[in-house]
């Protein structure tokens, strides 16, 4: 790498940290994949999905619309074209983030589990959001989510950002 395409990295990188705007973000990934900054492109998906949620930041809700968005943006990447988890959304609008993440916690292993383990982002799945909300969620969950974490071989079960 040049010492120029390392300056404009960590002129990205810098600008991404304070970015509030979602836009600008969505320009700056274009952008870095179209140069190859792998590490611009996850710095401002990472900060996208902080964003993008409508809901408080540190509450479970916020966690829960986090991991939807960067599940959704995976599966767009992988499949090349917008794609929406229309039966999680769904579910959320029956019975809640809570119940929705008490269900798929306690279900069988998601293909959504799947692809944030294996794109190294478990702290997007809903068994990371259980242990960072333990307050909110009784023992059998926490224990499901923190043996399905430690299964795929996630250290700590990452409750952490």
């Amino acid at each position: 790498m040049t010492d120029k395409k390392k300056d404009r990295a960590q002129e990205a990188l810098a600008y991404i940290e304070k970015c509030l705007d979602t836009d600008n973000l969505r320009n700056v990934i274009v952008n870095a994949r179209r140069h190859g900054e792998l590490e611009v492109i996850r710095a401002a998906q990472l900060r996208l999905y902080e964003l993008l949620p409508s809901e408080e930041p540190g509450t479970l809700e916020h966690d829960v619309w986090r991991c939807i968005h960067a599940l959704e943006d995976a599966l767009a990447e992988e499949r090349g074209k917008t794609v929406r988890l229309s039966r999680t959304r769904q579910k959320i609008g029956r019975d809640g983030e809570h119940q929705t993440v008490i269900d798929l916690v306690n279900g069988k292993q998601s293909s959504g589990f799947d692809m944030m383990i294996a794109r190294n982002m478990p702290q997007y799945t809903f068994e990371a959001v259980t242990l960072r909300h333990p307050s909110r969620f009784a023992d059998k969950c926490r224990d499901n989510a923190a043996k399905r974490l430690a299964e795929a071989g996630v250290p700590g079960g990452s409750s952490e950002e």
